[in-house]
């Protein structure tokens, strides 16, 4: 195991239990690695355990942790992309040794399985994409492609090695309502809903990107914030603007479909990738709306944006269900098609939203709810005869 810095796991203050977080992997910029850095200021003295790490290309928060990563953070390939080591990840992860009371794991696959000398909450941000949602994870890739040959081959070992490590989880949580029957469905559990917290402050610095000045102006944007996979629909969202010539969309986020993206856009879509919370503020601040085109196990983006007042044109689908209150924060479409996109943004120009109650609905996803939610969690593992499992 390497570390990025030398303090130890350490939760002795009082008699308080010892705490890790585990997370699949700290490599990206997304609402799991923000789930991740509000863990731990719920257990400031918790050390994160993952497989890799690579810190120029997520939050800059986590330099301050204690990241204990995998041996395979060696391999500058794999740190950035994740997707490369697939093969590699399950003895990875069981290879992973925790000494804590408790750990609490937040993950899409990997982190459920780490070994724990304590007890082990599981706080799933969904049951694996690429095992259990396939043709969501693989979007439009040809079954012939080298990505779905490799997932389809590894597929019966990665199950049966996921199937094992849900066993060695004492209480499960889910993040959203359709997770919770995701869990109940694919691992026969139970499991707590505790929905992920938002930490937008809307009162930080603002930074204009120079290369947006001109595009963004006095605002009235249509935003799209995401990671740049298959599944999100980004593709669809900028086919939809690319017909609505009186609209301007603009995208933040990277991931392996950005090449590809980027050379269809139209002279009304813009993207950008790594830019800091302070330029991220200064695009909400300034947009008309939050455009959320995907498939999400939560949606903490849309909770975001109604930080700022701002209403979402939402898939009506998973997560965004629990987190678009609509009518009220936001208006639905049907599906994650271009024609049903582009219809729910021409729409959203005529609507009159109260922008207090918008951003009085962002407050039921605090902070101070989700890190007191989990300490009980904590304390009821430790004090229980064998948690909820």
């Amino acid at each position: 195991m390497t570390k990025s810095r030398g303090k130890q796991v350490d939760g002795s203050s009082g008699s308080r239990p010892r705490v890790a977080i585990a997370h699949d992997y700290i490599t990206q910029r997304g609402g799991a690695e923000r789930v991740v850095l509000a863990l731990h200021r719920a257990f400031p003295e918790a050390s994160v355990f993952t497989t890799l790490y690579a810190p120029e290309t997520t939050f800059p928060e986590f330099s301050e942790l204690d990241i204990i990563a995998s041996p395979l953070n060696h391999v500058g390939v794999l740190r950035r992309d994740h997707r490369k080591a697939l093969p590699l990840l399950a003895p990875a992860s069981s290879r992973i040794h925790i000494d804590a009371d408790v750990v609490i794991a937040s993950t899409t696959g990997w982190a459920h399985g780490f070994e724990a000398t304590g007890k082990k909450i599981a706080y799933c941000h969904s049951p694996a994409r690429y095992l259990y949602l396939q043709d969501q994870y693989l979007g439009d890739s040809s079954p012939l492609s080298p990505a779905s040959l490799g997932v389809k081959a590894l597929t019966p070992y990665l199950r049966r090695w996921d199937q094992r490590a849900a066993g060695t989880v004492d209480t499960y949580v889910s993040n959203s309502t359709v997770v919770r029957d995701r869990v109940r469905e694919i691992y026969g559990r139970e499991s707590q809903l505790i929905f992920p917290p938002h930490s937008v402050d809307v009162s930080g610095p603002r930074s204009p990107l120079p290369e947006l000045e001109e595009f963004v102006g006095l605002g009235g944007h249509v935003l799209l914030v995401s990671r740049l996979l298959p599944y999100k629909n980004v593709d669809k969202a900028i086919r939809a603007v690319g017909n609505l010539p009186l609209e301007r969309l603009v995208i933040v986020g990277d991931g392996p479909e950005r090449e590809a993206l980027r050379a269809s856009l139209p002279d009304n879509v813009r993207m950008v990738s790594g830019i800091s919370d302070a330029s991220l503020r200064w695009l909400y601040a300034r947009s008309r709306a939050l455009l959320a085109p995907s498939h999400e196990d939560f949606g903490l983006t849309v909770v975001e944006a109604a930080a700022w007042g701002k209403p979402s044109i939402a898939l009506r689908s998973g997560g965004y269900l629990d987190t678009v209150d609509e009518g009220t924060t936001g208006r639905f479409f049907p599906r994650p098609e271009a024609t049903d996109i582009a219809a729910a943004i021409a729409a959203s120009r005529f609507d009159v939203w109260d922008i207090q109650k918008i951003k009085a609905h962002a407050r039921l996803f605090s902070e101070e709810s989700f890190a007191r939610r989990l300490r009980h969690l904590v304390d009821d593992a430790v004090a229980g005869p064998g948690g909820s499992r």
